[in-house]
């Protein structure tokens, strides 16, 4: 047991489902924890879909979260870009996850200049050559234009097998203009602590259960938080012979209980 413990953080996808599958026991494992009040929230780097979506979805499987409780890279970028130079903003999000943008002055979505801030979240299928393009142009087109990534997590389990995640074509801009992106989902510590103050909860008191030996275990241990892998979702056996060492390691997070209390 990681003492002391006393709040907790769930990825989602690869630990409390995948894709439109619940993962066995993962209901329960959250009622347990909802009996006792224990401090938690639902920290995920999906930015495909809305909070309101994901609670939705949650709720098909048992698990009963409200959007407050969900907290999203759109989220913490809004709250950010709110803060900085008044500037336009080229997004690179889902549609149904732009109402999570609301009070931000974004270009149409066919401009090639303009932008003082270009926001690269996960496309999935919608990104192509011209898309990629499009935001190394906006982002040539302004030397002081900010790369900004909506979580840097390389891929993802899909039904259909592993897919590739936002970081890749982050990676893809920051190689081809020298720009530094700004992080402002996992594995950034900033993410990490503005989850652990909305608990109320220094960032040692609060565990993180995810399937991502590097956004999830490797980000929060760089954070302060303790770090719990659970061999589910994107997990290979190959992650546990890197440089990123988990503090536990759980079978899923249904066994989530008798760790708690062992």
């Amino acid at each position: 047991m990681i003492r002391p413990a006393r709040g907790l953080l769930f990825d989602m996808d690869g630990v409390l489902y995948n894709g439109e599958e619940p993962i066995a026991g993962a209901a329960s494992a959250l009622q347990w924890v909802r009996q006792r009040e224990i401090p938690h929230l639902f920290v995920t780097n999906t930015t495909s879909r809305g909070r309101t979506v994901l609670v939705e979805k949650l709720q098909r499987f048992g698990i009963t979260a409200t959007p407050d409780q969900i907290l999203t890279p759109c989220r913490t970028a809004t709250a950010w870009l709110k803060r900085q130079t008044p500037g336009m903003v080229a997004l690179f999000v889902c549609a149904a996850t732009r109402p999570d943008f609301s009070g931000v002055d974004c270009l149409p979505d066919d401009a090639e200049t303009g932008a003082s801030y270009v926001v690269i979240g996960d496309l999935g299928e919608g990104w192509d050559f011209r898309t990629l393009n499009r935001a190394f142009r906006l982002l040539q087109s302004n030397p002081e234009a900010r790369l900004v990534a909506l979580g840097m997590t390389r891929y993802w389990q899909r039904p259909d097998g592993l897919a590739l995640d936002v970081a890749p074509f982050v990676a893809a801009l920051e190689h081809a203009t020298g720009r530094k992106p700004v992080v402002l989902g996992k594995p950034a510590p900033e993410f990490f602590h503005a989850a652990t103050a909305q608990l109320g909860l220094p960032p040692q008191s609060v565990a993180m259960i995810g399937d991502d030996i590097q956004a999830d275990i490797a980000g929060a241990q760089a954070a302060g938080l303790p770090g719990v892998l659970v061999r589910t979702g994107k997990f290979r056996d190959s992650d546990l012979h890197g440089r990123a060492q988990p503090d536990a390691i759980l079978d899923s997070v249904a066994d989530l209980p008798r760790w708690w209390g062992s």
